[in-house]
C-alpha cells in the first residue's frame, strides 16, 4: 500500500493516494459511482444523479443526520468529482497495461489541517475495501489506528506555532470524549486548583507551578516558573466541533525575554502530544 502525499494547494491541504488496479477502467468506474458499489467500501451512503451540477446527500449507516454536496465532475470513465460539504474528493482513471490507475484526492477545508492523519488512514481503509471488492476478495479490514499515528508523525501535524505571547498546539483526538481525554491528561484523578497539574499535563523544560483554574472535562489553567519564579501561563482546552473535530488546544505564554527557550518548547510539547495521541488510540 502505498501511503498517501500531503501537499497544499491554493492554502488548502490536498491528501493524494495512487492505486494500481488490475481492472478495466470500465469496471472501476462502476464502483466508484453507482450507490450499490460504493455502499461496499465509501464511508456513506451516497444519493445522486451521475451529471455534473447534481446535488448529492450523504448518510451514514445508522444516523439520520444528512449531509450535502454537488456533482463537480462526471467524464464516464474517467473523472468523477464532488463536493462533500466543504472538502472536494476527486477520482481519476488513468490507463495502464492490464488494468488502469486510479489517483484518488481529497482537498481538505483550509482550517482542518490537522484532521488530516485520520482522513489519511480512514481513505487507506476504504481503498483497502474498494481493491479487496475489485478482486473478489473478502478479508478484515485495515486496522486505523497505527496507520493514523504514522500519519500524523509524518505529516508533524501535532507540531505547534509561534504566537504574539508564546506558543499554540491544536491535536486532533478524533472525536473521544472529553470525558476520555480528561482522564489521560489527568490520570483519572480529582484537579483542583491550587495543586500541582497532573504529569500527563506537563513537560520537563516548563517547570510547573500551580493550577490556576479548572473546569472538568474541558480544561485546566496552571503557572509555569523560571529559575523559580513565576514565567507564564499553560492552558489545556478541549474543544468540540460538531462538523470538523473534537481537538485539544494547548497554549503556553512566555514572555519576551525568555522568548529563547521557544524552540525547546516546541518540540518538547509535540513530542508529548503524539504520546497523547497515540495513549488515546491505544484506549480504542
Amino acid at each position: 500500500m502505498t501511503p498517501a502525499e500531503l501537499s497544499t494547494v491554493d492554502g488548502k491541504p490536498v491528501l493524494r493516494f495512487e492505486r494500481t488496479l488490475r481492472h478495466s477502467p470500465a469496471k472501476v468506474w462502476r464502483a466508484i459511482t453507482e450507490p450499490k458499489e460504493l455502499a461496499n467500501w465509501f464511508p456513506a451512503l451516497i444519493s445522486a444523479e451521475p451529471k455534473a451540477g447534481a446535488k448529492m446527500e450523504f448518510t451514514f449507516p445508522g444516523e439520520d443526520e444528512v449531509s450535502y454536496g454537488e456533482v463537480l465532475e462526471y467524464d464516464s470513465p474517467k473523472v468523477y468529482a464532488f463536493r462533500w460539504n466543504s472538502d472536494v474528493l476527486r477520482f481519476e482513471l488513468l490507463p495502464a497495461e492490464d488494468g488502469c490507475v486510479l489517483v484518488f484526492t481529497h482537498t481538505v477545508d483550509a482550517g482542518a489541517r490537522f484532521t488530516v492523519a485520520r482522513n489519511a488512514a480512514g481513505w487507506d481503509v476504504c481503498l483497502a475495501a474498494l481493491v479487496a471488492q475489485l478482486d473478489g476478495r473478502t478479508e478484515e479490514p485495515l486496522d486505523h489506528r497505527p496507520l493514523m499515528l504514522s500519519y500524523l508523525r509524518e505529516y508533524q501535524l501535532a507540531r505547534g506555532e509561534t504566537t504574539e505571547d508564546g506558543v499554540r498546539f491544536v491535536l486532533d483526538v478524533v472525536w473521544h470524549p472529553f470525558e476520555t481525554v480528561w482522564a489521560a491528561l489527568t490520570g483519572g484523578k480529582p484537579v483542583e486548583i491550587g495543586q500541582e497539574p497532573p504529569l500527563p499535563c506537563t513537560i520537563g523544560p516548563v517547570p510547573a507551578g500551580r493550577v490556576t483554574a479548572v473546569d472538568a472535562p474541558r480544561g485546566l489553567t496552571y503557572r509555569w516558573t523560571h529559575d523559580g519564579e513565576p514565567a507564564g501561563l499553560v492552558r489545556w482546552r478541549l474543544v468540540h466541533d460538531p462538523e470538523l473535530a473534537t481537538y485539544v488546544e494547548l497554549t503556553q505564554t512566555i514572555p519576551a525575554k525568555l522568548s529563547g527557550v521557544r524552540a525547546t518548547v516546541l518540540g518538547a510539547w509535540q513530542e508529548r502530544l503524539e504520546q497523547l495521541f497515540a495513549d488515546l488510540l491505544r484506549g480504542t
